[in-house]
């Protein structure tokens, strides 16, 4: 599979945020957000994968500052590593106030995505490359990120499978 660079698979999203999005500090819902962040990631999977794909994982989705009813929201995202059949992806969403046009980052996340054929089973995906020096720092400290993430994954299945309605029950 020929290699891919990290900016073929940049997507971005602009939305107006409204009251109906924003909870009672006129300020964005978190889950809103999140959704937003799910969907333009996705997309830029897609586009790196040519093939539909599935989240896997969200992870590091930092809310730094508040986004404000009225504002705009900019959200962008690139597939910055690369493992057999998961992509990385990175976000980062800014605010932009429309009646001064001052901008914010207001998140930054990171996201898994998985690759899969039309029977829903995971399937390879090319490899990405860097371009520049940011996609560079991303793309090398990729792995270990990779590594905290299965190491998570490992420690969700235990809590999966020790809480919950049944929790506890006798073995």
């Amino acid at each position: 599979m020929e290699a891919k660079p990290c900016s073929a698979s940049l997507a971005i999203k602009t939305t107006h945020v409204l009251p109906p999005d924003t909870n009672p500090y006129n300020t964005l819902f978190g889950g809103k957000l999140m959704a937003h962040l799910d969907d333009i990631a996705g997309i830029a999977a897609v586009k790196h994968a040519n093939n539909p794909v599935v989240t896997a994982s969200t992870d590091s989705v930092d809310f730094l500052a508040p986004v404000r009813v009225g504002q705009y929201i900019s959200i962008e995202a690139f597939v910055t590593w690369t493992h057999n059949t998961s992509m990385e992806v990175f976000i980062r969403a800014i605010t932009e106030d429309i009646k001064t046009g001052d901008r914010k980052a207001c998140t930054t996340a990171f996201m898994t995505f998985v690759a899969i054929d039309e029977n829903g089973k995971p399937i390879s995906v090319p490899p990405v490359y860097p371009e520049n020096e940011d996609e560079k720092m991303l793309h090398e400290s990729a792995p270990l990120r990779a590594n905290r993430r299965e190491e998570r994954r490992l420690n969700s299945k235990k809590l999966a499978e020790t809480f919950g309605t049944t929790y506890r029950t006798e073995k």
